[in-house]
């Protein structure tokens, strides 16, 4: 029998993190299921779905806890066996304007007041090209009720790029 968890982390970035915390999972037995990680202003961080016999659970936790003594800060949470769930009615979301304070949680709010849940969600700034200004840029998959009006959520979305001058874009990926 198995056991699955969810460890979140974070150190400084350097090279060999993934290696370590690989390392310790393979010395126990664990299946390196899922994954997501970034380097962002000097930091690692991530979240890594494990798969572990049950048996060997105790250990692998006690194991990978010992890494704080290289600056990993880990938390354990247990998780779902198999597959992710269906995300249903799967669409991507493109944000690209200029930076001010707000412009996620407008479009979040928007999200949120129509049940839409965000699966995934990178954001950035950058400089744009021959000008000083930063440009910030979101990139999020999302997941659509079945019974929304996607008209309606279109008319949302203009609404708020047009009143913060920036531009957006809301594709299907799976219907």
């Amino acid at each position: 029998m198995h056991t699955y968890r969810i460890i979140s982390f974070i150190a400084d970035d350097r090279p060999g993190l993934i290696e370590e915390m690989s390392d310790v999972a393979n010395a126990h037995g664990a299946n390196w299921l899922e994954s997501r990680m970034s380097q962002l202003a000097g930091k690692f961080a991530g979240i890594v779905r494990l798969s572990v016999p049950s048996s060997r659970l105790l250990e692998l936790e006690r194991a990978l806890a010992a890494l704080d003594r290289v600056g990993l800060t880990l938390r354990f949470e247990s998780a779902a066996p198999g597959l992710p769930p269906d995300q249903g009615n799967s669409h991507h979301l493109e944000i690209l304007g200029y930076d001010r304070p707000g412009i996620l949680h407008e479009f979040a709010a928007a999200l949120a007041q129509r049940g839409i849940n965000v699966t995934d969600l990178r954001s950035e700034i950058r400089r744009a090209p021959g000008n000083p200004d930063p440009l910030f840029h979101a990139s999020a998959d999302i997941a659509l009720p079945e019974a929304l009006d996607i008209g309606e959520l279109r008319s949302a979305l203009e609404s708020i790029a047009r009143q913060m001058g920036i531009e957006y874009a809301l594709t299907t990926t799976r219907a």
